[in-house]
């Protein structure tokens, strides 16, 4: 009896084992399907954002320029993790506001968009303040010592009392600021291609979207800043042909700065712009009932105008509004 009843106990594991394995090569199955379906509705709403990934890859680029040479790389890895954090906090923030609010998302994204015309504008009246004959001491010294340019710039800025890391955490904070609302809007338009996903779906394709673009977008920008070394590398070659190369590296990189510079300010005014434009009725009616149907280049051309003039006005109404306020206060104060 003992030994029937040992020979049905082992039966009966085998039939489990069995049944476990059956199990675990449908739930196999399941996942490698969920898997194809995800990475394939992963790769739909990277193209979809794929016009976004360009801007907050100028824009990026261009925040993270101006610091030592020595401190490019920490400056970027620091925003990547700011980044990371961005989109820990966007993720399940949108997942939220898609099941329950849904009305809100765009309102937000307005608001986002509104700040960063508002950067946008502010960038440039620094830019024009500074050309001019009035000069920050401070600002001028923080940019010099950041940059690693003379002794006496160092000097000037102890003299001053300022903290060393002061500009480089300017530096990132800023271009977090921006990395979040730029990945506001492309983590909204990835949830859009996927709505009427179940739950898991959307989790799943909205960490792959976060994790490749912040992949993509910071590799990138920590190999544009690093451009120097390469074409310093290059030159080290025995081959001429090499060197050539890397002094034309050399040459090309401040023109590329300045180049991106100027992209990514113009990107601030046309993602904030699109932003706001896409919350005005009326414009936006406009745009689709008018202007898209004509194809072509005015297809191309017109909305990017409209959403650079639209961001650029909104941005420049709203400085001269916390310009105001802040006279104000400081009148007020005065008395």
């Amino acid at each position: 009896m003992a030994g029937g009843g040992l020979l049905m106990l082992l039966d009966d594991i085998a039939a489990l084992l069995d049944d476990v394995a059956l199990m675990t090569k449908v739930a196999a199955r399941k996942s490698a399907t969920m898997a194809d379906d995800v990475a394939g509705m992963t790769k739909v709403a990277m193209q979809k954002t794929a016009g976004v990934l360009g801007d907050d890859l100028a824009l990026n680029a261009e925040q993270v320029s101006g610091v030592r040479s020595n401190r490019e790389l920490p400056v970027v890895w620091g925003v990547a993790k700011g980044s990371l954090v961005n989109k820990v906090i966007l993720v399940p923030a949108f997942l939220l506001i898609s099941a329950f609010a849904s009305w809100l998302i765009t309102p937000l994204l307005m608001i986002g968009g509104a700040f960063l015309c508002f950067e946008g504008v502010e960038k440039i009246v620094h830019s024009l303040h500074k050309r001019s004959k009035t000069h920050d001491p401070v600002q001028e010294a923080l940019e010099a010592q950041a940059q690693g340019l003379a002794p006496s710039s160092v000097r000037q800025s102890k003299e001053l009392g300022i903290d060393p890391a002061t500009y480089e955490k300017q530096k990132i904070g800023g271009a977090i600021r921006t990395d979040f609302i730029l990945s506001a809007e492309i983590l909204a338009i990835a949830l859009s291609t996927i709505a009427d996903e179940p739950l898991p779906k959307q989790v799943a394709v909205l960490v792959a979207v976060s994790i490749a673009i912040t992949v993509f977008v910071y590799g990138l920008v920590a190999g544009i800043v690093r451009m120097d070394d390469v074409g310093n590398w290059l030159m080290r070659q025995h081959s001429s042909a090499v060197q050539a190369m890397g002094r034309g590296l050399i040459a090309f990189t401040p023109w590329l700065m300045k180049g991106l510079s100027i992209v990514g300010t113009a990107a601030m005014f046309l993602v904030g712009g699109s932003l706001l434009v896409h919350g005005i009725g009326p414009i936006q009616g406009w745009i689709e009932s008018a202007v898209m149907p004509q194809g072509g280049v005015v297809q191309a051309v017109v909305p990017v105008l409209v959403h650079v003039v639209v961001g650029a006005a909104i941005g420049g109404v709203i400085v001269l509004l916390v310009t105001l306020w802040q006279r104000l206060r400081g009148s007020a104060a005065s008395h």
